[in-house]
């Protein structure tokens, strides 16, 4: 998913994303925070919103609320494997239920992701995902794929986020870098195909960074800003908050080789951290008390059945906006 926000650089970079940045593509999105089942008020807002987005407007959204004949959606099962199954094709089996899940259009995001919370909770909220099945964003997709690799020993992951520029505005996007086995790749959420899912076949992490600048170059966008984060806990009771933006990297100032050195250094500090001793997880009763936010017993049916910042350079002055296809945005 990228998201689109308006105002200056200055300004976006001081921001936290996930609380602010309320905008996909341009237009304004929704975040459920009263949990599942949804609340009268945000279903009806949801529905509102897709009145106001959709192509078809108030006519679909009443199409869709009126019909009494829609086709049951089958909910994707979470992957098993067997022991022999490899760990790129564990990722592989990741990556397809996610698709399965699908992308949320509806302009109202069902789960809400808030970054500062610790992992523990946020584990808690990705098994109501795979519970709910409901479609999902970014943000949502590298909580779930956090969730669903923790029992890989030998794969470490990290947050891979990117701010691109098109057209005037500023969009965001994020995945889950992954590592195993001497190569790098990627498990995420998006509108496009080569700006999630990325094959562990990468040997360095500038060769993963660049495969992604190569599909931005695709969609018209230049890539402006790498924020990588350090490699995640594996145990799901963990009281550590995820390391989001242990560097932050401003891809229009660096060369090309000063990039790649910056990614060196990157991977070397995650390396460090391994076999560094982890905070103790908190008792069950603490535990009980992190859980997810409010929500009921139940869904509604599914319609259509911080440590240490490295920046990479000086805040830019405001760019200047382009005028290219009249202000139409490409939404990856």
């Amino acid at each position: 998913m990228l998201r689109a926000t308006v105002g200056t650089a200055e300004e976006r970079d001081e921001e936290d994303e996930g609380e602010e940045e309320l905008r996909d593509g341009g237009v304004p999105f929704y975040v459920n925070r009263g949990g599942l089942p949804m609340d009268e008020e945000t279903w009806e807002r949801m529905w509102r919103h897709v009145a106001r987005i959709h192509p078809g407007g108030e006519a679909l959204a009443k199409e869709i609320r009126g019909a009494t004949d829609l086709p049951k959606i089958p909910v994707p099962s979470v992957p098993t494997y067997q022991p022999t199954t490899t760990i790129p094709q564990r990722l592989e089996a990741i990556q397809k239920y996610i698709r399965e899940l699908q992308y949320n259009h509806t302009g109202t995001q069902f789960f809400e992701i808030k970054k500062s919370r610790p992992l523990t909770a946020l584990m808690d909220i990705a098994k109501e995902m795979t519970r709910e099945a409901l479609p999902i964003k970014c943000l949502e997709a590298v909580i779930l794929a956090i969730h669903l690799t923790n029992n890989m020993a030998g794969v470490e992951r990290f947050p891979l986020s990117f701010k691109s520029h098109f057209s005037g505005n500023h969009f965001y996007h994020i995945v889950l870098g992954v590592h195993s086995g001497g190569r790098f790749g990627a498990l995420g959420m998006s509108r496009r195909e080569d700006l999630m899912f990325k094959p562990l076949e990468f040997r360095t992490l500038m060769d993963l960074v660049q495969e992604f600048e190569g599909a931005y170059r695709g969609y018209w966008h230049t890539l402006r800003k790498i924020k990588i984060g350090q490699y995640v806990s594996h145990d799901p009771h963990s009281v550590e908050q995820i390391e989001w933006k242990h560097s932050i990297l401003d891809v229009d100032k660096l060369s090309k080789e000063e990039l790649r050195k910056e990614l060196e250094r990157h991977t070397r500090d995650m390396r460090l951290k391994i076999g560094k001793p982890a905070p103790p997880s908190p008792t069950k009763d603490r535990r009980n008390s992190m859980g997810s936010p409010l929500k009921g017993p139940g869904s509604p049916i599914r319609r259509i059945s911080r440590v240490e910042r490295r920046p990479s350079g000086e805040k830019k002055v405001l760019e200047q906006k382009s005028t290219d296809i009249n202000g139409y945005q490409i939404r990856v």
